[in-house]
């Protein structure tokens, strides 16, 4: 997990720019939601392979400098709208592989923030380890 967690806290701007784009309510955390929300992607990201793990962070630096080309920015540097017109534009990318990259960050910023007690609260989500039992 040490890894990870490192591969987290060298893209941290990126992943932040990512989640308030892809759940604007992100953007109202406070430091220790936003250290709840890391700890859940360094779990997932520490549970896959080293290759694995360089591939998001390459897609990670991918994402932060391909807007470069269209806006004159980093992904990091742009602001909300045109963020997340840049991210829309990639989930449609013709490219499989772009879209995949896309779709497994999204995957993960979505776990990060939902798979936090207060974030799956606010969508009503109220599963528990007990299954049905736990509910009567």
């Amino acid at each position: 997990m040490v890894a990870a967690s490192r591969a987290l806290d060298r893209s941290r701007p990126i992943w932040r720019a990512v989640a308030t784009s892809v759940v604007p309510e992100a953007s109202q955390l406070g430091a220790a939601e936003w250290a709840a929300f890391e700890a859940i992607v360094a779990r997932a990201l520490a549970a896959r392979p080293a290759r694995t793990r360089r591939q998001v962070a390459l897609f990670l630096t991918l994402l932060d400098w391909l807007p470069l080309l269209r806006y004159g920015r980093r992904l990091r540097a742009l602001d909300v709208a045109r963020r997340t017109r840049f991210l829309s534009l990639l989930q449609r990318a013709p490219s499989l592989l772009i879209r995949r990259g896309f779709w497994g960050i999204r995957t993960l910023v979505l776990m990060g923030y939902y798979g936090r007690p207060a974030g799956a609260a606010a969508i009503g989500y109220r599963a528990d380890p007990r299954g049905w039992e736990a509910r009567r």
